[in-house]
């Protein structure tokens, strides 16, 4: 099975994902994870990948589509989760093609439907461990001890530079304007569902489980 999760930043792609890969062995595409594991691989793909970005160039949507192209031909696993991507209507018909191509297809897209206020509020608080990735909140789920990992123990806490309010809402409008017409594209081909985004993390699960379950 091969997925699309679609939402503004924060909505909790990528938590969602986690999941899906613990509990159906899905393969998770993360765009940067990708462009970062290209650069350091050594192959051809990935000198050009480092050429891009030492140019402070943004990687193209040909490289970005070969680099998926890759994965796809590799291990399949349970699915693969596109995370991040597409981000644009030609994006969305590049992947088509290429899924198409190699004889699958995508079976579901879904939108993870945020509050921008309350999506706000939520992302401001956010911060994680450096050291396994875990997701906290100030407000929503902090540490049971302070400063301290509730998983690994690690004390490396981070926040993203960008987890402001002023650089969020100018992350949201970019994404009004270059990705939420997916949501009417893939309306159209039948494959869209939408989950609230904002509900509690094992409510999302749920309704994201019950939205596949329909594909």
């Amino acid at each position: 099975m091969n997925i699309i999760l679609l939402g503004p930043p924060g909505a909790g792609k990528g938590t969602q994902a986690r999941k899906l890969v613990d509990e159906r062995g899905m393969i998770q595409l993360s765009t940067g994870d990708m462009l970062r594991e290209a650069r350091s691989s050594g192959t051809e793909m990935g000198k050009r990948v480092a050429e891009v970005m030492d140019r402070g160039d943004l990687v193209t949507d040909e490289i970005v589509i070969g680099l998926i192209e890759e994965k796809l031909a590799g291990e399949q696993g349970g699915g693969f989760i596109f995370d991040g991507f597409p981000r644009t209507l030609a994006q969305a018909d590049a992947l088509e093609a290429l899924l198409d191509k190699l004889g699958q297809k995508l079976d579901a897209v879904i939108e993870m439907r945020v509050d921008d206020e309350a999506l706000v509020a939520r992302i401001t608080g956010r911060f994680t461990c450096g050291n396994c990735g875990e997701v906290y909140h100030d407000a929503l789920k902090p540490t049971a001890e302070p400063g301290k990992c509730d998983v690994c123990g690690s004390t490396d806490m981070k926040r993203r530079a960008d987890d402001n309010e002023e650089s969020l809402r100018q992350r949201l409008m970019e994404y009004y304007k270059k990705t939420s017409p997916l949501i009417g594209y893939y309306y159209a081909k039948g494959t869209l569902s939408r989950v609230d985004g904002l509900a509690e993390i094992d409510e999302v699960s749920d309704a994201v489980r019950a939205a596949l379950a329909k594909a």
